[in-house]
């Protein structure tokens, strides 16, 4: 593993607040690149309550890191903030995030420069990246079940059932702002049923679509009565057809879509254990990405439009410092970089952690993150520029899947 120490500078004002994007798998740049979307907070070592607000809002890169504030919500997390993201749609100036009316979660779509506004009937997860459909759970539950993913506010009408036949993974309509239930918990337990489902909670979490926004994954967990819960991962068609397990051992964690057919994700698979795969969708194809180089390493993996580059990171332990480490993978030369280590504080409660969560600007030349290594979260940004970095790039480097075994 090389290690080299990129500059990286905080884009986020030094006023006291805590600011954080949320998760890995969206884009806080905007198309033109000039915006990155950022939330504020007014504290940063517990757990939201239903009252907590935060403010959404953008930096503008070319005017001093001005940050523009868009709106606030009292429906957030500190894992994945309120869902803030652009919406994929042909305006390029409308993002979308979650709020609350009273005791109902909602969706608000918002044009930034406009300020004009719409409310969806549901919170959205996911959105398709041709910006027609947006995925919805009960963020009630998972507040519940997965404390620092789900939201406080709102009640959960299926509480007292372990698997409800009538709540599970909705389909909205953005344009129709109608919603539908496509897949439902107690339709996953009852067809890939293990006897410890039955009598213990059961929900859905990390949905994704893939990029041509024709299928779509999700994460089925459930409550161990020992304590703890397991996972298996599934695919499906947008309306909810065509289900596939795409892997029914113990245990899937972070993953991304790296092509339309093929997921990459840390995972423990009986036969290989805890490390990154690669996933076939609808087959049984499975292969291990960077083995050995990558063992161990469970992060929040994304690809870079040239599919030559994974970047990921770590959790901080006693063993390194208490320090998260960002990393890029090269897929040719198969090499792993080491482009800084960020420290965070052990104290912070573990639902209220701040992980890096790197995402990639849409040309995949900077790379942006969460971190508390100054003493409060901020918002960072690194100069990778990967796509010119030659002396780290392989010509006889390709796309296929047969670039990845080892």
């Amino acid at each position: 593993m090389k290690n080299n120490m990129f500059k990286f500078k905080r884009i986020t004002p030094n006023d006291g607040g805590s600011w954080f994007f949320g998760y890995f798998d969206k884009y806080p740049w905007d198309v033109s690149g000039r915006y990155v979307l950022a939330n504020r907070a007014e504290f940063m070592d517990r757990q939201p309550t239903a009252e907590d607000k935060l403010i959404v809002g953008m930096i503008d890169r070319q005017d001093n890191n001005k940050f523009i504030k868009i709106g606030k919500t009292r429906t957030w997390c500190w894992q994945q903030g309120c869902m803030l993201q652009w919406l994929n749609d042909k305006s390029g100036t409308k993002v979308i995030y979650n709020d609350r009316e009273d005791d109902k979660f909602v969706a608000r779509i918002v044009d930034v420069f406009t300020g004009e506004k719409q409310t969806l009937c549901r919170p959205v997860y996911c959105l398709s990246p041709d910006g027609k459909y947006a995925l919805s759970i009960n963020f009630s539950r998972l507040d519940k079940e997965r404390p620092g993913y789900g939201y406080a506010g709102a009640k959960d009408g299926f509480a007292n059932e372990n698997h409800p036949e009538n709540d599970g993974v909705w389909s909205i309509d953005i344009e129709k702002n109608m919603a539908k239930l496509i897949i439902s918990v107690d339709q996953i337990v009852k067809t890939f049923n293990r006897p410890e489902m039955n009598d213990n909670a059961n929900w859905f979490n990390h949905l994704l679509f893939s990029p041509d926004s024709q299928r779509f994954a999700f994460l089925h967990r459930w409550r161990m009565s020992g304590g703890g819960h397991l996972t298996h991962m599934f695919t499906a068609d947008i309306d909810g057809q065509n289900i596939y397990p795409l892997n029914l051992d113990d245990m899937t964690s972070h993953y991304t879509w790296f092509d339309n057919d093929k997921i990459i994700s840390f995972a423990n698979r009986h036969n290989g254990g805890w490390d990154y795969y690669e996933f076939n969708d609808q087959t049984n194809i499975v292969k291990q990405v960077g083995p050995e180089i990558l063992h161990g390493i469970d992060g929040h993996c994304s690809y870079s439009l040239d599919k030559k580059w994974m970047l990921t990171d770590n959790y901080p332990n006693p063993e390194n410092a208490n320090k998260r480490s960002l990393f890029l993978f090269n897929n040719c030369s198969r090499k792993l970089f080491e482009f800084g280590k960020f420290y965070a504080d052990s104290k912070v409660p573990t639902p209220a952690r701040c992980d890096l969560h790197p995402n990639w600007s849409r040309d995949c030349t900077q790379v942006c993150f969460d971190s508390i290594h100054e003493g409060t979260r901020h918002i960072y940004i690194i100069d990778v520029a990967c796509q010119r970095q030659s002396h780290l790039s392989e010509k006889r480097c390709t796309n296929d899947s047969a670039s990845f075994q080892a």
